[in-house]
């Protein structure tokens, strides 16, 4: 409209603004690490990144990440659920609860972790620490012989520097993406759909699997892809609690961290390109499922 004011400059300037501002922060530095690898021949870059060793940590990082952002899909739903639909004591408390993740540094929850729940752990020892505290009993009153700690290792957690334990890392920095976007959706729902699908006749389940998710959906999957994300660039934490043998328990980030100490850094850019390649084309398979439901959604 003619003689509007704008609370922004025009498009031209604010355009201007976002191509420089992306192609400072995003373009240029993700083109300089393709660049650095052009410093090594085409098979030298096929020997790094065909590294048994470099292609375990991708495997590694990479289901480490889905089963971690799979976890958080499930529970971040249940939790945002329960935030958004419920009142109870404590309710604000726990909702802000949720953003810890964001503020606190991940070295401090990589640390926290792998002393509660690796194999010397407060709980991860679990089996060990009671041993002792049979033989402590047993030898006051000379009731039983001493018991080996190792008698007990079968109730060690599992959490001993594989998988599991870096899983269990990447849940908890991961869960605020979840909730975080499912809320806003749920804030927004209209419970009169769920009352009359209720006396259509339909069941809790029938209402959620047929009313409810399909609407939620789309924000799910988005909170799904960014958990995701977040899981396959974690370092800090990971590095705590993961045992870090190579081929076994090293995530890709470690690899490129060991490269770039070993001043290899041709070598670590590839990696990077590798992992940056990735995990582009799962993110755009992602944001693909979730254009293509809502649109879905828009023609429904």
């Amino acid at each position: 409209m003619a003689g509007s004011s704008r609370v922004l400059p025009g498009f031209s300037l604010t355009l201007g603004y976002t191509l420089f501002y992306l192609s400072a922060l995003v373009l240029i530095p993700l083109a300089a690490l393709v660049l650095k690898t052009t410093e090594m021949s085409f098979s030298q870059f096929l020997d790094v990144v065909t590294d048994p060793i470099v292609v375990a940590s991708y495997r590694l990082t990479f289901t480490a990440s889905f089963l971690a952002a799979l976890i958080n899909g499930v529970f971040g739903l249940v939790v945002a659920w329960t935030l958004v639909r419920y009142e109870f004591p404590g309710g604000r408390f726990f909702d802000a609860l949720i953003d810890f993740p964001f503020a606190l540094p991940t070295a401090v929850a990589g640390l926290t972790y792998a002393s509660l729940y690796l194999k010397d752990g407060w709980i991860g020892g679990i089996g060990p620490h009671i041993a002792r505290s049979v033989n402590a009993l047993a030898g006051w009153g000379g009731l039983a012989p001493p018991l080996a700690p190792e008698a007990l290792d079968w109730l060690t957690f599992p959490f001993t520097g594989g998988t599991p334990g870096i899983v269990l890392v990447l849940v908890f920095v991961g869960l605020p993406f979840v909730v975080r976007t499912v809320q806003p959706v749920l804030i927004e729902w209209d419970p009169e759909y769920e009352t009359a699908a209720r006396s259509l006749g339909a069941g809790r389940f029938t209402i959620f699997r047929r009313v409810i998710f399909p609407e939620l959906f789309p924000a799910w999957i988005s909170g799904f892809a960014l958990a995701f994300a977040r899981g396959i660039g974690e370092y800090g934490s990971v590095i705590f609690i993961a045992s870090n043998i190579p081929g076994k328990s090293q995530i890709a980030p470690l690899q490129i961290v060991t490269k770039l100490d070993d001043f290899q850094y041709a070598a670590a850019a590839a990696i990077g390109v590798v992992l940056l390649v990735i995990s582009l084309l799962i993110l755009l398979a992602i944001n693909g499922v979730e254009t293509f439901a809502r649109r879905h959604e828009r023609a429904a």
